[in-house]
């Protein structure tokens, strides 16, 4: 399967995270929204970020030494489209800066709320939908 995913992550407290070359960052407790894809094997690379032992290699996984994963969604397509998708969160929610988006245009991939409900809102808009997966939290 192909397409584009959103990680929805809980942080519960505040805390400074080192993330690689842009260095530490502030992160508010609540939830994180990571927009990625996976044009070769979508499965694959969501399974990859559910992994407790894992080389930090992508911004969000340092994000993910700290926060658990609460909820994925996807979108199945042929074409790229987490682009779109990171644009259409970024006029609703506040985004980190820099995160997950060093190989494109956008401004960020990394999308912050209060609450789940307005992540899961947005991400229906964009035509997405939950991903099952066995909670491993």
């Amino acid at each position: 399967m192909k397409g584009s995913y959103i990680l929805v992550a809980e942080l519960k407290e505040s805390k400074k995270i080192r993330v690689g070359k842009l260095g530490l960052i502030n992160f508010k407790e609540g939830y994180y929204a990571y927009v990625g894809s996976g044009m070769k094997n979508l499965e694959k690379r969501i399974e990859r970020h559910l992994r407790i032992n894992k080389r930090t290699h992508w911004h969000v996984d340092y994000l993910l030494k700290h926060a658990r994963i609460k909820d994925i969604w996807i979108l199945k397509s042929e074409e790229r489209r987490e682009c779109k998708i990171a644009r259409a969160l970024s006029e609703e929610l506040s985004s980190i800066e820099g995160l997950g988006s060093s190989d494109c245009g956008c401004i960020s991939h990394l999308f912050f709320s209060a609450t789940p409900r307005d992540i899961e809102e947005l991400v229906r808009k964009q035509g997405c939908c939950r991903y099952g997966f066995e909670g491993i939290f």
